[in-house]
Parts: structure tokens; sequence; C-alpha cells
């Protein structure tokens, strides 16, 4: 049988238009390239405590900023070491911020610093980190130095390891160059790592989902890997007049009455409701940690969001913007949503129902499993429309149903219709508000992801209205903002006297907007099982997930997105 030969496909070459590669991408490169291809191309980060170290490990040697002298004058030099070179290489495409060069003989070598200690490997060092260090080395030679070899200093062991730099190394690295580069230049996602103990340590591992990807297109069960939600949540500032201020690392929050204080690190948005001031060194030192300002009405509408430069990832944007324009793409995700939510209501009315007719009760939930049949092949936006308004008919008729024995006895907790501009009974006001909420939480989520949250698929493009995030929320409705309505009324959390008529209006006092807020936070911290893969996760990383699962059924990664449903 003749053996088919292959060729290695060069990268383009390097041009002004084309930013040279990392040398540190190449090591992630050899290391997981689809890591790399996040890191590089996506510009995704996640902070660890092994990234954490290596920064600690690299503040002597990046405070160097030095200059190497002259190609042509190293054999008249004496030795000499040199910390933080900056050398790129046109021809290769590729740049490195050089932790020591050391010159000797008329020779350099370039030394790399690693955090941890010597691995016991044969060839003294891991591959991605020997690629590394061969990279630096086609720089320093391209720019006309003479180098015999490269080494690795290794903090954690204080150990010193030589690298060879024999021609199958530099193979290996010429190769590790061109693929990233190529792939760069495709703007293609490689395939997730199957099964690799790698991935249980990546800090990226909650931005990659390796085995949700690999579960829709190899059937592997998914290990738990996302990391746990961060600790930092929603700052929420709603007392009018109140003044938020910095003082070092802490954000002070002060009325005429009182003072409190948080650290910015534990803080990840600050919400402010109505008529609240924040001084410009606090809103540059938010932006600066990318953490996103939500400028709200005294009501809890959304007015506007302060962020910072934004998420890199354009090629997200891109496939999204090519699906929302795509009428027969637009449509086939808006039936999947619209039934996600009906089914979700669905099953949320089945498991509150506390008192009423049941025949009734058995009517409305066989219709509107009927009606989330029905949504997923109808022909037209105007249908489902109207099928969806017929499920929230049905549902919004029972509402009242799922509410306990006590609240059903305060008039002021009577509930007959959904009504919402203005919301005309306390129980509106507060569906209100929890939808108010839910779709801040939602365009904070989408954003920071990389998704333009102002256009949709289902909802359409208008001025000022966050099409992608009222998309994403629907089927968290029932979940998230109507449990939270249903919860601190039957709990007693927001009292009937909790709210104040403005006109044919209805809206929440602050201290039932305080409790509200606290409720649904609590709701968002709740863990829950995810019905697709199996694991536990806080429903506020869920919302995470499903938002990166999005990005991945767009760019085509996974054939059908898996809404998330109840059971």
């Amino acid at each position: 049988m003749a053996t088919q030969l292959s060729f290695d496909l060069p990268a383009p070459p390097a041009t002004a238009e084309t930013p040279l590669v990392p040398v540190r991408m190449v090591n992630e490169w050899v290391y997981c390239p689809r890591l790399a291809f996040l890191e590089w191309v996506d510009g995704e980060w996640a902070d660890s405590d092994d990234t954490e170290q290596g920064r600690r490990a690299h503040v002597r040697v990046d405070a160097g900023g030095g200059r190497l002298p002259a190609a042509e004058a190293v054999d008249d030099k004496p030795d000499f070491s040199v910390r933080s070179v900056m050398l790129a290489s046109e021809r290769l495409g590729i740049v490195a911020k050089m932790d020591l060069v050391e010159g000797e003989d008329g020779t350099v070598t370039p030394v790399d610093t690693k955090k941890g200690k010597r691995p016991h490997v044969a060839e003294g060092a891991y591959a991605p980190e020997r690629v590394q260090v061969c990279a630096q080395a086609l720089i320093l030679e391209d720019a006309g130095y003479r180098v015999t070899e490269g080494a690795i200093w290794y903090a954690g062991s204080r150990e010193r390891v030589r690298v060879a730099l024999d021609e199958a190394l530099r193979g290996e690295t010429r190769t590790a160059i061109a693929q990233l580069r190529l792939a760069a230049a495709a703007g293609r996602l490689p395939p997730p790592l199957l099964d690799s103990p790698k991935c249980t340590k990546c800090s990226l591992a909650g931005i990659c989902l390796p085995d949700e990807v690999s579960f829709f297109r190899k059937g592997l069960a998914p290990r738990p890997l996302n990391p746990s939600a961060d600790a930092a949540l929603p700052l929420y500032v709603q007392e009018p007049g109140a003044r938020v201020r910095k003082s070092g690392e802490t954000l002070v929050i002060e009325t005429d009455e009182q003072k409190a204080e948080v650290p910015i690190g534990e803080v990840s948005a600050l919400v402010l409701h109505g008529p609240v001031s924040v001084t410009g060194p606090t809103v540059a030192a938010l932006l600066r940690e990318e953490i996103p300002v939500t400028w709200a009405s005294a009501g809890g509408w959304v007015l506007g969001h302060t962020v910072s430069t934004g998420h890199r990832n354009v090629s997200l944007r891109i496939v999204q913007y090519r699906a929302a324009f795509d009428e027969r793409r637009a449509l086939a995700f808006s039936r999947t949503l619209v039934a996600a939510k009906i089914r979700n209501a669905r099953v949320f009315l089945r498991r509150n129902f506390k008192a009423g007719d049941e025949a009734v009760r058995d009517g409305a939930l066989e219709a509107m499993a009927r009606l989330a049949d029905r949504a997923l092949h109808v022909p037209t936006e105007a249908e489902l429309l109207g099928i969806e308004g017929e499920a929230a008919a049905r549902y919004f008729r029972l509402f009242d149903t799922m509410l306990g024995e006590t609240a059903r006895g305060f008039p002021a907790f009577a509930f007959d219709k959904r009504t919402r501009r203005p919301p005309a009974d306390p129980v509106n006001a507060m569906l209100s508000f929890a939808y108010a909420l839910l779709t801040r939480t939602w365009h904070t989520v989408l954003s920071g992801v990389g998704f333009d949250p102002y256009l949709g698929f289902y909802h359409k493009p208008r001025f000022g209205r966050a099409a992608l995030a009222l998309d994403m929320m629907e089927p968290f409705r029932p979940i998230l903002a109507d449990s939270t309505v249903i919860q601190v009324i039957n709990n007693g959390e927001v009292k009937p006297d909790g709210f104040y008529a403005a006109g044919p209006a209805v809206n929440l006092k602050p201290v039932a907007k305080r409790a509200f807020i606290a409720a649904y936070e609590r709701r968002l911290d709740q863990e829950v099982t995810h019905p697709v893969f199996g694991y536990r996760v806080a429903m506020r990383r869920l919302l995470e997930v499903q938002a990166r699962l999005l990005g991945r059924h767009l760019a085509g990664e996974i054939d059908a997105y898996p809404h998330y449903l109840v059971r």
C-alpha cells in the first residue's frame, strides 16, 4: 500500500497588518491548541492561583527592561546578563519578552523563568517550555546573535535546566509557530482535548467547556470542571442621595445617616438605582478591574451601562451577527426559545400549585404542553408571538394559585392579570422589578462572554433595548424571576405595606426593594443539577455556561443549543 506523503503548510508571511504572536502563546499551543487560540485569537483570560504565582515569580525579571549589545559587538564584550529583553522576528511572525539573556564567549543564551519545580523527565523540561526557549533562541538568531543553547530557571526548586537546541526541537518549534499562525489566520477554534487531565487545572475550563462540547460531539459524560462561581457579587445602591467613592481598594457608600465599606475585589458589578452619585476615580477604578456600572431608574429599569473597553472576542460577535441577520436561523432559534419558556413555566406552575380547581390546572398544563410542541413548528414569527401570548395568558391566569394561604389572605396580593406599563398592583410591581433584575443579570453575563447584548434573534433591535438579554432570559423568567416573587410573598419577606402608589402605577418602597433584591441574589446562588450534564452548579454560574454554549452553537461546534429545561 502506497504511503501518502504530507507536507507542512507554511503560515502566511507576517505583514504590518498581522500581529506578531507572543512566544508564550507558542508554549500554550504545544500544551493545548484550543487554550492558545482562546487566549491569543479570542482574547479570553481567567486568572488562577497558578497565573498569580507566575506573575509574582516574574516581578524581578520583568523589572529589568534591559538592552542587548549589538550582535556584531558581542565578541568584544565581557560576559553580561540583561533582563526583560523584548525582541521580535518578522520572518517567523513572533515576538518575545525574554526574562534573561546571558552573553559569554561570543554567544548568547536565553533563560526563561518558571514558577514551579523542575520536572523529573528525561529532557529536563516539558515540551512546551523547551519550545518556548527554542523560539526565543530563533528570534535571537534572526537578529544576528549566535545561540548554542537555552536554559530554564525553576524558581520553585531553584534549579537551572539546560535546553539543547537540536534540529528536532527547532523543527518542532517552527511547526508549532506555523500551526498557531495558520489557525489564527483561519479563525478556526481547535477541538477540545478529550478527557485530558490538563483540563482539571486549566483556568479557562469554564470558558473552553471542553467536556461539554465533547458531550455533544463524542457522547462523553462531562466532568464537573467548571470552577465555582466567583465570590464577588453585585453591589446595589438605591438610597436616594447616596454617594459612592473610592478609598484605596475599598468602595465607600455614604448617606446622610450611615456609611458602609465594601472591598472592590468582592464586587462583580455596581448597580445604582435612582439619584445616586459616583466619583470619577471610583468609575476609573471599576473600569480598570472590568467591573461594570449599571445605571437604573428608581423603579429598577436599566438606563445604561458603563463598561471597560469591552471583550476582544470579535469572532463571537461576527457569528452572532450572521445568525441574527439570517431569518431562517433566527426563527429556528426563536422557536426553541419560546418552547423552552413555555415548558419551564408549565413545570413551575405544576410544582407550585397550592390551591384552586385542579381540573382547571390540569387543563392549562395540557394546553401549555401542546403550545410548546406547536412552537417548534410554526412557519412565521407572527404565529410564534401568538403562541407565546396564549401560553402566557394561561400561565398568569393561574398565577395566584401558587400563593400560600397566608398571602391569599391579604387583599394587597390579589392578582388578576399581568399588567406591565404601569404595574397596577403589588404582585405586578414585583414581577416587573424581577424581570428588570433578570435583564440586567443577563446583560452582564452576555457582555462578559463577548456577545453584543443589543442584537437578538427573537426580540428585534430597538434603540436602548438589550434584545439578546431579553431573548436569553425568556426560559429563566419562571425559574428566577417568578420564583423570587412567589418566595418573598409566601415567606413574608415583602409585606403588603411595602408598596406605594404613584397615579395608576404601584412601586416597591426601598425596604421592600432591598428584601426583594436579597431574595433574588440568593436564588442566583442556589445550586442546581444541570439537566444535560448532570453536575451541580450555582444558577449564577449556570447562566454563563448557557451563554458560552450559545457561542459554541453559533460557531458550529455543537449542532443544537441546549436550553436549560427544569424537570
